[in-house]
């Protein structure tokens, strides 16, 4: 009988004790849900214009994407244009005969692309002074776009910069590696 009873008061405890926890948990649960409805309520309000602000946005940001993607296709081939450089014989600045087909091409390049602007780069050899040189390699890129807008490219689509003997491609002291140095090298960039 006494193992019935010790079993019958440790059943009660246990109970006892559960029950103690449900309603101590109980109370704070009834005001956590309080608590969590407050907490709840301003939390979604800032989510809901969120979301509306994410509904409106998303079309926009749809169209625009849909917009975007011809520039990005435009910028992408802006970028990843490659013009052959125009040579230049020693001590000169004139366009030659044998480059000027790859400036029409370049000039049919910029007609189809706009939004494209082309910087002519003046490049000499290592002989001279450097001074010298800037000054040369200025009249090369100028040639270079005097001759384009001759083809009907704006001048305002074409800038220039002389980077002398600063920027040579060929580092060796002869004239195969001179003659690859002077020169007027394009590169397209993005207008604006």
């Amino acid at each position: 009988m006494r193992k019935y009873f010790l079993i019958f008061a440790v059943a009660i405890a246990l109970v006892s004790v559960g029950c103690a926890k449900k309603k101590v948990v109980t109370e704070p649960a009834v005001k956590q849900p309080e608590q969590a409805k407050t907490q709840t309520q301003p939390a979604p309000a800032p989510k809901a214009p969120a979301s509306e602000e994410g509904v409106k946005t998303q079309p926009e940001n749809t169209s625009q994407v849909a917009k975007a993607t011809p520039p990005s296709t435009e910028e992408t081939e802006i970028k990843n244009a490659r013009f052959q450089d125009v040579h230049f014989d020693f001590d000169r600045y004139d366009v030659k005969e044998n480059d000027k087909p790859g400036l029409k091409n370049v000039a049919d390049w910029l007609g189809k692309h706009p939004d494209a602007k082309l910087m002519i780069e003046g490049n000499c050899d290592e002989r001279g002074t450097a001074e010298y040189n800037l000054a040369l390699g200025e009249k090369r890129a100028n040639s270079v776009k005097e001759y384009l807008v001759a083809l009907g490219i704006p001048a305002d689509r074409l800038e220039t910069i002389s980077y002398g003997k600063e920027k040579p491609i060929c580092t060796e002291h002869n004239e195969s590696c001179w003659y690859k140095n002077r020169r007027a090298h394009m590169i397209a960039v993005k207008k604006g």
